[in-house]
């Protein structure tokens, strides 16, 4: 029976990746589960899939290329995540391991965790429950309607169109930026990075955090914001100088801010920002919801029945250098003549 290992610890194992998957993943093969409380460490990887075929990892748990130097017996590394970022695939291509990526599936979780943050900048909701839960009063300030402000999106990927589609039935107007994306609607209006800046009441951070994107949102960005504007970051921490973030809040550049991700510990947002008393701030929970993470956890049960079953899973990363698959049975002589 194929042995497959499972990176999650306990805690993860219950947030991110759920009972029927896990029922489904075992149905396919033996599955070992990690059971300490925290990330591997390369050594304690190394040994922990010692003898296994298939790892089906969280997205915490970075692969380098010593982990597919010392695992001759690894055939394929599956990430429950779009990110392979920590992944060394050029590493796994020269070891013939395949490496395959789960699609999104949080869209309208993110999504819904964007609109919620906007109304509660919008209205001072978790500065008055603050308030509250110390025994104190709250202070009565004047709130915002989200209906007929603008709404920037940087970033028109699956997460914004579903944020699209919310915001309009908000009654909100929908201004875009995003070089590569298309856009079909009458109501979304392409503008220039600049120009979103200086129009949205609420712009929303949802560009790939590639090398030319870090850094997107520093002081001269914050600058060409509106007073009255709130920036909301539910992309990647990168995307952010944090001082000049952070500046941006202290000298009333900007209104407020909203993160769900930052550059702490496994994306989170930083103590320094979210403490801030113009920030709403979350631990990296916008896609933290039942049918998003098992979204993602199914996926990669499907590409272990794929593998077992001999076809190529959907999202594979590196088809062309996967060698090691022609050990699994339906993969018999699948790889002669193919790259070493």
């Amino acid at each position: 029976m194929t042995k497959i290992y499972l990176t999650h610890t306990p805690e993860a194992l219950k947030n991110y990746y759920g009972e029927r998957a896990l029922a489904q993943l075992r149905a396919l093969g033996e599955v070992t589960l990690n059971n300490h409380d925290r990330v591997l460490t390369l050594d304690e990887f190394v040994n922990e899939v010692r003898d296994h075929e298939i790892v089906v990892a969280s997205r915490d748990a970075a692969a380098p290329a010593g982990l597919f130097e010392r695992s001759p017996g690894l055939v394929a590394f599956c990430r429950v995540a779009v990110d392979i970022r920590n992944i060394d695939v050029d590493a796994a291509n020269r070891h013939g391991v395949l490496v395959t990526r789960a699609t999104p599936g949080f869209d309208t979780s993110v999504a819904e965790w964007i609109v919620g943050v906007m109304i509660d900048l919008s209205r001072g909701v978790s500065s008055a429950a603050a308030a509250y839960w110390q025994q104190r009063t709250p202070s009565i300030a004047m709130g915002r309607e989200l209906r007929a402000s603008t709404l920037g999106i940087i970033g028109y990927g699956f997460i914004g169109r579903r944020l699209a589609v919310l915001a309009r039935a908000l009654g909100m107007g929908i201004v875009v930026c995003d070089p590569f994306a298309s856009i079909a609607e009458p109501d979304v209006h392409r503008r220039s990075f600049e120009e979103v800046l200086e129009c949205a009441d609420y712009v929303i951070c949802l560009a790939p955090a590639i090398p030319e994107t870090a850094d997107l949102f520093g002081r001269a960005a914050f600058a060409r914001m509106r007073r009255e504007a709130y920036f909301i970051n539910a992309s990647r921490g990168e995307l952010v100088d944090e001082s000049a973030l952070l500046d941006a809040l202290d000298n009333d550049v900007i209104a407020g801010a909203a993160l769900d991700v930052g550059r702490a510990a496994d994306q989170m947002p930083s103590p320094m920002l979210a403490a801030h008393p113009k920030v709403v701030a979350s631990p990296h929970v916008g896609g933290l919801t039942p049918p998003a993470i098992e979204h993602q956890a199914m996926d990669t049960v499907r590409q272990v029945k794929a593998l077992l079953d001999g076809t190529m899973p959907e999202n594979a990363v590196n088809p062309g250098y996967a060698t090691r698959l022609a050990r699994l049975p339906g993969f018999s002589g699948a790889f002669e003549g193919a790259r070493t």
